[in-house]
């Protein structure tokens, strides 16, 4: 770990590490977040939640020197500060883990570490002790990648262990985590949040944001909740349950989270995967997908989730076959998928699903120009069109047509990138992780939008890391482990246990030792 800039904590009497005070941010006429005023004490995990657009990425960025404040104060010590770039708030002693993936995709994950303070030797930029440093640093954080990696060359999961691992560098007084989870599954979690734990008794303050409030029960001392830019209270960690986070991100009562499993599968397969392998990834995988079923793919980070849909979907090289509605179909591409009525939303939505700094018309219309482009010229009426009633089906909430992708929030963009894949018509839809980085309510949307397509006929495959997620919307869960497909679980099995067994060890869910194939 970095040092720790902080004393042992005095229980009794503890000074704030960081105070805010009426922390204001306006950008021209809109208000984002309106006098927020919050201590942050050392030795203290302090959760804050919210709605996406609530105002919680902004009152991050104003403490760790990203924005500054149009109004209020910050003070240190009892001194009044003001961080008008990043490093200034470093110096202080606050880091910030980012939600996005700030790294140098052609760089290695020790130069990624080390970027802008290499450590030097006689002049020379010392590469041996920075291959070592990082290797020890990664292992606390339980990230096994070498140091020689090039970043573009790992998963996402290991380039935020490698974001957090730059981050937790520094000397710190205060670590502010935004959404560190997102991206990470099972022991990254587990390991992620037992570092977290440690800094706590370390005596650093720590800033936790996250959509997923079974973290923020397990480890905050206190939770803040931000509505619509503002302060609507501190509580006491412990002292809340998960659906009253939920009532008070959401300002009124919230219905169960996972909609009712009203559709039955017909039993008629639409999707047939015979034999599909992935080099390096997946070996030898069959399965059936059947008309108006939600079916699940469980597993942990590195099991070939991802990648056999990749190879499924034209994205990476594969071999085996595939059937939609028992006729053999040949994808060889992207787009041949798309031909076939194979639809694929992507885990990575920022990164490889949508272009953020193109307005919402051409990200929505992308995949089906042919709709829209014709000829020579662009139907931009028909584009608009399109846009407006996309915008009113999925509820997507922006302040005007006209904006960028990058400028919605998280659960806006995903809805905004479902909107995008439907409006190819699939008869089969995979979604890898739907409500990855999105609050409860936009959560409690997808999952009302997955539904509908299975009522409409569809199939729907989903990949997910959260495995309530998949226990509450699926009919059916397949887990893969190393590759392949470990075991099935469905109805009165469909539980963490089994899920979490067949993930892990070669026992059968059912038997004494665990269970059925």
């Amino acid at each position: 770990m970095g040092r720790i800039a902080v004393a042992q904590v005095d229980e009794k009497i503890r000074d704030p590490v960081l105070r805010a005070e009426s922390l204001s941010k306006q950008y021209g006429p809109v208000t984002v977040l309106s006098e927020v005023t919050l201590d942050i004490l050392p030795g203290e995990i302090h959760a804050i939640i919210g709605e996406n657009g609530a105002g919680k990425s902004t009152f991050m960025r104003l403490l760790s020197g990203y924005a500054e404040p149009s109004g209020g104060t910050l003070s240190m010590d009892g001194c009044q500060v003001r961080f008008a770039k990043p490093q200034q708030a470093q110096d202080a002693g606050i880091v910030l883990v980012h939600q996005e993936i700030l790294l140098a995709d052609a760089l290695t994950v020790a130069e990624n570490l080390f970027l802008g303070r290499e450590l030097l030797r006689h002049r020379v930029v010392d590469d041996r002790t920075m291959r070592r440093l990082a290797t020890e640093k990664l292992a606390e954080l339980g990230c096994l990648v070498s140091p020689n990696a090039l970043v573009r060359n790992i998963s996402l999961a290991d380039r935020q262990l490698v974001q957090i691992a730059r981050a937790l560098l520094d000397d710190y007084k205060l670590v502010i985590f935004d959404e560190p989870t997102a991206v990470l599954t099972g022991d990254e979690v587990e390991r992620l949040l037992g570092i977290i734990l440690q800094l706590k008794e370390q005596g650093a303050a720590v800033l936790y944001i996250s959509h997923r409030l079974d973290e923020v029960q397990r480890l905050a001392d206190k939770v803040t909740v931000l509505r619509d830019g503002k302060m609507i209270g501190t509580y006491p960690g412990g002292t809340l349950s998960q659906m009253d986070m939920a009532r008070l991100m959401v300002g009124r009562d919230l219905a169960s989270l996972y909609p009712e499993k009203s559709v039955r599968a017909t039993g008629e397969p639409m999707l047939t995967v015979r034999n599909l392998s992935v080099p390096g990834f997946a070996k030898d995988v069959s399965f059936q997908a059947r008309k108006s079923e939600i079916l699940g793919f469980a597993g942990m980070i590195g099991s070939g989730r991802t990648e056999l849909f990749e190879g499924i979907m034209g994205l990476r090289r594969a071999t085996g076959t595939v059937e939609l509605e028992g006729r053999p179909i040949n994808i060889h591409s992207p787009r041949a998928a798309i031909d076939a009525g194979v639809g694929y939303l992507t885990e990575d939505r920022k990164g490889k699903g949508l272009l953020l700094q193109e307005r919402l018309a051409p990200n929505l219309t992308l995949s089906a120009l042919e709709r829209f482009h014709p000829g020579i010229m662009m139907r931009r009426r028909r584009e608009q069109a399109a846009l407006t009633e996309a915008v009113e089906e999925y509820d997507i909430r922006l302040k005007s047509l006209g904006v960028k992708a990058g400028q919605l929030s998280g659960g806006n963009q995903q809805k905004l990138l479902l909107a995008k894949v439907l409006l190819t018509t699939p008869s089969v839809v995979v979604i890898d992780e739907p409500t990855r980085g999105i609050d409860i309510a936009n959560k409690a949307q997808i999952y009302v939008f997955i539904q509908r397509l299975v009522a409409e006929g569809r199939t729907c495959i989903v990949i997910s890391s959260e495995m309530q997620e998949l226990i509450g919307i699926c009919d059916r869960i397949l887990v893969m482990r190393e590759g392949r497909i470990a075991g099935e679980v469905s109805g009165d099995e469909m539980t963490e246990h089994n899920v979490a067994l067949l993930a892990t060890t070669d026992a059968a869910v059912g038997s004494s030792e665990g269970g059925r194939r």
